[in-house]
């Protein structure tokens, strides 16, 4: 099966936005769940609802979020996975731009990772997706 990357969903990771973006999408083919439903879910959540940002996602109702993602095809994880999108977009709005201070201060991979892991619902399989792309094209591209 072929590996889903950023540019596939049209997401450029070089900005705490893209970071998000791309995590967001990591999350989502992180379950256990075929990657066409979560790529489907991504697609409905960003370009046709609009929650593309932290802040968004986060003032999104939980029964909006279960309805979006019954509409892409997650059936058994709905309810879960809209709870664990909400905590998620809190925490990042709330602690992205820092951590992503500390990671281009430190380049501490590690941390950020140990960072990833706390969120509810984000696994070793989540990480490593994230990983693939996520901070290569971010440390790459900025000069601080």
């Amino acid at each position: 099966m072929k590996t889903i990357t950023a540019c596939d969903l049209g997401i450029e990771v070089t900005d705490a936005l893209g970071v998000f973006r791309w995590l967001l999408a990591s999350f989502l083919m992180g379950k256990r769940i075929r990657s066409t439903v979560a790529v489907e879910a991504y697609r409905i959540l960003v370009a046709q609802q609009g929650l593309d940002t932290p802040l968004k996602l986060a003032q999104s109702s939980h029964s909006a979020l279960v309805r979006v993602l019954g509409q892409a095809g997650y059936a058994r994880y709905d309810e879960s996975t809209a709870k664990r999108l909400l905590a998620l977009s809190k925490k990042v709005e709330a602690e992205l731009d820092a951590q992503l201070n500390a990671l281009r201060d430190a380049s501490n991979a590690e941390g950020f990772k140990r960072w990833l892991l706390s969120f509810e619902g984000v696994g070793p399989k989540t990480v490593e997706i994230f990983m693939r792309e996520g901070l290569g094209h971010l440390t790459m591209s900025e000069g601080h």
